[in-house]
């Protein structure tokens, strides 16, 4: 014969809709939290990235400018300045894609987030909500007095 399951006690089932409220809050709040710092860290990469971009504009502009320094009087100064420009424009280009590598996992990762937060931030409302309806106080009903 199988065992027929056991009834489940109203105070345990109690305890087990508050605990579960309060893992919502606790993960609700977890969520807030996470999303606040990767909103930081993908500001900060924005920068980043922005910083990285103007300075490799600045050093194109340089670079061709020494090239033809370089091209109109080969001396070992120039040739100095154009390497130098190059090996600069090289790091920073590699650190670009590097930002911009980091800013596109932080994004994913923000967006998924994100998401999360808002479908337990609905979650949390409409369980309070329904919280608000179930506690209502019950109305006494007036007895009407009988008519003459």
């Amino acid at each position: 014969m199988a065992k027929a399951k056991p009834i489940v006690k109203a105070a345990a089932l109690d305890k087990s809709i508050s605990s579960a409220t309060e893992s919502l809050n606790n993960a609700c709040s977890n969520a807030a939290a996470a999303v606040s710092k990767k909103a930081a860290e993908a500001k900060k990469l924005t920068a980043e990235v922005k910083r990285h971009t103007k300075k490799k504009t600045t050093l194109t502009k340089r670079n061709k400018t020494a090239k033809a320094k370089l091209k109109k009087d080969a001396n070992a100064a120039n040739r100095k300045a154009a390497a130098t420009v190059t090996k600069e424009l090289k790091d920073t280009t590699s650190a670009q894609t590097k930002a911009r590598a980091g800013k596109a996992v932080v994004a994913t990762e923000l967006a998924a987030l994100k998401a999360a937060a808002k479908r337990l931030t609905a979650y949390t409302k409409a369980i309070a909500a329904a919280d608000r309806v179930l506690n209502k106080p019950v109305k006494k009903k007036k007895k009407r007095k009988a008519a003459k």
